[in-house]
């Protein structure tokens, strides 16, 4: 008679994968073999002691929920803080709409960006203004190379104060470490020519980093743009 027994040779080989394709498609194993659960001993991640499988399950479980928790903690803290935000740009606006006179508008905006979101210096140029307004200090001829640059942001453009000519616009141009450069379109085409050029400065180097999300300057400057139209041909 033939031996069934496998010989070495001939024995599956068992190996980490085939245990947990086991355990896998046999969901019952532990009901049959719940003893197990107090034997099997595994490390502790809190320290180099043994625990059983129930209490490393617990851990787990627990490291988890705190996991869950921080993630709520940040989604609750970011809503918060894009609360506040939505509620100064909010007033910023309104301050906008309640200018009566046009020539005022400009240096309404200026302000009202510098109190409600705290930017230490603000400047404004827009070309192109009605002839009422061309005498008036937000009109005055800019150069060529601002022209350029105005039109040439796509988006803001954020970072280093890298000596634009600009930024001689600023009250206090050496304390600019930072910026923020927003065009002034007519439209939302990114592609149309601009017509003003918005500046936002810091002393903090950090304040405006290149790479950074731009969606709310893109907001300010769609909203100070629509604004202006009122001092323009």
């Amino acid at each position: 008679m033939k031996s069934t027994i496998p010989t070495p040779s001939t024995a599956p080989t068992i190996t980490e994968e085939s245990i947990v394709e086991f355990l896998i498609h046999t969901p019952d194993f532990f009901e049959r073999h719940a003893d197990l659960f107090g034997a099997v001993r595994l490390t502790s991640p809190h320290g180099a002691r043994a625990v059983s499988l129930q209490e490393r399950q617990a851990e787990m479980l627990r490291d988890k929920i705190k996991a869950l928790e921080q993630r709520l903690m940040e989604m609750v803290r970011h809503g918060t803080e894009n609360l506040l935000i939505a509620d100064k740009l909010l007033r910023w606006t309104r301050q906008m709409f309640l200018v009566a006179r046009p020539a005022d508008l400009p240096a309404v905006l200026v302000s009202e960006i510098k109190s409600q979101f705290n930017v230490p210096q603000v400047a404004l140029k827009v070309w192109d203004v009605a002839e009422a307004y061309a005498a008036e200090p937000f009109a005055q001829p800019v150069s060529s190379d601002v022209h350029s640059l105005a039109s040439s942001l796509a988006t803001p453009y954020c970072g280093v104060n890298a000596g634009f000519d600009a930024v001689q616009w600023l009250e206090d141009p050496q304390a600019a470490a930072s910026l923020a450069l927003i065009s002034l379109r007519a439209g939302a085409d990114a592609t149309s020519p601009a017509f003003g050029l918005l500046i936002l400065a810091s002393p903090d180097s950090q304040r405006y980093q290149a790479g950074m999300a731009t969606d709310f300057l893109e907001r300010i400057g769609a909203l100070a743009s629509a604004a202006l139209s009122r001092v323009r041909d």
